[in-house]
């Protein structure tokens, strides 16, 4: 259980890094992710993976509540 909480906590730190990532190279208009460039979808996917990262310190706080148990 230990391990797990600690891999949810760096996802939760790699979902920001992800989503500025993402963000950024849509917005520079990087060809990276998308065929037809479209910046909006861009910055869409951006935020829906930053949205990950409360969910997995949530996630992290609870399995490091049940580790101690």
């Amino acid at each position: 259980m230990q391990m797990l909480n600690k891999i949810c906590f760096v996802c939760g730190f790699l979902s920001i890094a992800g989503s500025i990532a993402i963000w950024y190279l849509g917005k520079t208009g990087g060809n990276y992710f998308w065929e037809n460039g479209d910046v909006a979808h861009a910055e869409r996917f951006g935020i829906f993976v930053g949205l990950w990262a409360p969910t997995f310190f949530i996630l992290s706080e609870r399995l490091e509540k049940l580790s101690k148990k």
